[in-house]
């Protein structure tokens, strides 16, 4: 009789709910379910998510607490205010469904990460203490249209990270340590209704929000001067606690176009172009020129030089190839914009991308008949030199498959995640024979996955660095879009992490082992600017990129990196404001040698003082490192005030002084004064020598030793 019941429910169920797959298996799609996993165990394991337990499997058919699905894809996250801690994992990006993610209003920490969900409209991390800064990935996330990070510990500077967001209607980055200038790309964010920056330390103008369709703005308590656009002043404006020029607001530049109408957003176009100020529609009839008048003047301008172009086109076609050569070469004459124009339209083929790398006038000669083929069919056919640097992989490093470094570092697991930088996570790979990586997984937005030849360039050019403070490449992967670099693994860490991450099982270091460090990285960066030729520029330099072996010698991380690839500088966008940047860089993005330099000084600073290059913890006056010590590196009190108390006062005092005389030099604002980094090595081994540093002083902080007995020994540190 039981098993007649049962047969009858079984029937019931398949006539209810209908006979598929996912009624025996789980429901939710598996990369979701491994996504919240790793969520979970990155959250600590919070007892308040119960059906989150480890063991369950299928977050949509359990209904697992704030998540909600449509199918088998999870669509929402809401964990708000929750006391959750921990972070946020490294493997959201693979919750492709993700519309909603809220996680505010709990006690989550670190970075926000580079691997964010692609396709998400809301995104709302309020209200915990995420520090550093916003990831350039968000960049991506073109479908935004809610974003808050209020209420957190982000610092400094904003990148130049939103001008693909024009569906962002609401951004909240209010109460935070943000600093600099507004970012350029503000202007392009159409959709922003309502914008709260209040409570930073934001610097600069305001004139980058003046044409926003904005309807609220609150930018309170920050360092902004200059003026308010008057396009601002009509709106729901909170203002107070600025530093607002008085008087009347110069006028806009000449040529300048007045600001959009806002009133009904039924002005044409044209009217945007018209001189005159305030309203344009109105000016126009004012002055009295109508929109069919101007409508008239432009299409009799566009007949006249329709004509113009078409006697000068027939008369260039009676002109010999070589004529025409001739004239390719020289300068454009007053209408070769028309005739690029009207060549263009004789060649059906698309515009590549590549000629915008060569001067405009070689436009002009038609590209080949199959110029529709990709670029490393055509393009790279006419170059065999860079076919052969493209397609060749590197003799001297390891190809591995992505098999081989899931394996070793299980399956990319947050324990065996060492740290996150600029371009991506890196992870402590350790393989059956015993040896041990550190393999850099390089995010998708700094190198996407159709760019596979380029990275073996990459890494063709990186595995020919070799020097003994240079972390040297011993392998790559380029399978299934994933790109990887594996690097000798130090076991000792990064030199942030010895300086600013108490430990019981790391010792303060010595004065000796600081210097020895200065002297190593100096040394690095010596190599990449002077040895190399072409010259690198690292581009990325700072304490968590020095890494300590066993023996605290230094190794210079990601050397090569940032100048090989293409989106490198954007990456590194995020950089701006953390203290390391050199002034010229976050005024102009520009990087150059002497703003390695720069870099390597901050460096410095943090061996000298033991602080961060930016600690928004620090009053107010003592937030920037640079900013707080420069006006006191010559003088001895100070400086002796200012030394890590970690060193309890066991350092050579002469030896303070000519280390702070060196960090002068470095951090100087105008890059021209700043030393090359060969004086700088130089400077650093006259300082050991003057402090009378034997050889069996050094030797013992290094552990091995080279040539003479002197700090000229430490040419060659290993």
């Amino acid at each position: 009789m039981v098993e007649t019941w049962r047969w009858v429910l079984l029937v019931f169920s398949i006539c209810i709910f209908g006979w598929s797959p996912s009624s025996i298996n789980a429901a939710t799609d598996p990369t979701d379910v491994s996504a919240l996993k790793v969520l979970y165990s990155s959250l600590n394991s919070p007892s308040q998510l119960t059906q989150w337990s480890q063991n369950g499997d299928d977050p949509c058919g359990q209904s697992w607490k704030g998540v909600k699905c449509s199918g088998s894809r999870v669509t929402e996250i809401d964990l708000s205010g929750l006391q959750l801690s921990g972070m946020l994992g490294y493997q959201l990006q693979t919750l492709t469904a993700l519309t909603n993610l809220d996680m505010s209003n709990n006690n989550l920490a670190g970075t926000i990460p580079y691997q964010l969900p692609p396709n998400m409209t809301r995104l709302n991390l309020g209200g915990n203490n995420f520090n550093q800064d916003i990831p350039y990935s968000i960049s991506q996330i073109t479908s935004l249209t809610y974003l808050n990070i209020s209420h957190n510990q982000i610092q400094n500077q904003l990148g130049d990270i939103f001008g693909k967001l024009s569906s962002l209607s609401v951004l909240d980055l209010s109460f935070n340590s943000l600093s600099g200038s507004l970012p350029e790309s503000f202007s392009s964010l159409s959709s922003m209704q309502t914008m709260f920056l209040q409570n930073n330390q934001l610097t600069g103008t305001i004139d980058v929000l003046a044409n926003l369709p904005l309807d609220n703005l609150n930018i309170e308590n920050n360092h902004f001067t200059g003026w308010i656009p008057e396009q601002l002043k009509n709106i729901n404006l909170e203002k107070d606690g600025n530093m607002w020029n008085s008087g009347p607001a110069p006028p806009p530049p000449p040529g300048a176009p007045p600001p959009p109408a806002k009133s009904n957003g039924n002005h044409k176009s044209g009217s945007n172009n018209s001189p005159s100020k305030g309203d344009s529609g109105e000016d126009d009839k004012k002055s009295g020129i109508g929109g069919g008048a101007i409508a008239g003047i432009v299409i009799s301008l566009l007949v006249v030089t329709a004509i113009v172009a078409f006697f000068l086109i027939k008369k260039r076609s009676k002109k010999s190839s070589s004529d025409v050569e001739k004239f390719e070469s020289r300068p454009f004459d007053p209408l070769a914009s028309e005739v690029q124009e009207m060549k263009s339209v004789q060649t059906p083929a698309p515009l590549d991308l590549k000629t915008f790398d060569t001067p405009a006038v070689l436009n002009l000669r038609p590209p080949p008949v199959d110029r529709n083929k990709s670029f490393d069919e055509d393009e790279f056919a006419k170059q065999p030199i860079v076919v052969k640097k493209t397609v060749t992989a590197p003799l001297n490093v390891t190809s591995y498959s992505i098999a081989d470094l899931q394996v070793a570092t299980g399956s990319f697991s947050i324990d065996n995640l060492l740290g996150e930088g600029s371009f991506g996570r890196v992870y402590r790979a350790q393989f059956d024979d015993g040896k041990v990586l550190a393999v850099k997984k390089l995010d998708s937005s700094v190198l996407p996955s159709e760019l596979s030849e380029e990275f073996t360039e990459i890494v063709s050019s990186i595995s020919q660095l070799h020097h003994p403070n240079v972390t040297e490449l011993v392998g790559y992967c380029s399978e299934h879009g994933q790109h990887l670099l594996a690097y000798e693994f130090h076991k000792n860490g990064s030199l942030h992490d010895f300086l600013h991450l108490s430990d019981e099982y790391n010792k303060p270091l010595t004065w000796n082992s600081r210097v020895k460090i200065a002297l190593g990285t100096a040394r690095a960066l010596e190599y990449l600017h002077e040895v190399c030729s072409p010259s690198i520029i690292h581009k990325n330099l700072k304490s968590t990129n020095i890494l300590l072996d066993v023996e605290l010698n230094p190794h210079l991380s990601d050397s090569g990196l940032a100048s090989s690839i293409p989106n490198a500088d954007q990456a590194l966008d995020h950089n701006a404001g953390s203290g390391y940047s050199a002034p010229e860089v976050a005024m102009s993005g520009q990087y150059t040698l002497k703003s390695d330099v720069y870099c390597f000084g901050v460096v410095m600073l943090e061996l000298l003082s033991g602080r961060k290059p930016f600690d928004n913890l620090k009053p107010r006056s003592e937030q920037s490192l640079v900013r707080w010590a420069t006006p006191q590196l010559h003088d001895i009190d100070a400086l002796s005030k200012m030394v890590d108390p970690e060193l309890k006062g066991l350092y050579p005092v002469k030896s303070l002084s000519r280390f702070a005389d060196v960090i002068a030099l470095c951090v100087q604002p105008e890059p021209e004064f700043r030393p090359p980094m060969s004086e700088v090595v130089q400077a650093l081994v006259r300082l050991v020598q003057r402090a009378n540093m034997s050889r069996r002083t050094v030797g013992n902080d290094q552990g091995s030793s080279h040539g003479g007995g002197n700090a000229d020994a430490q040419d060659n540190p290993s």
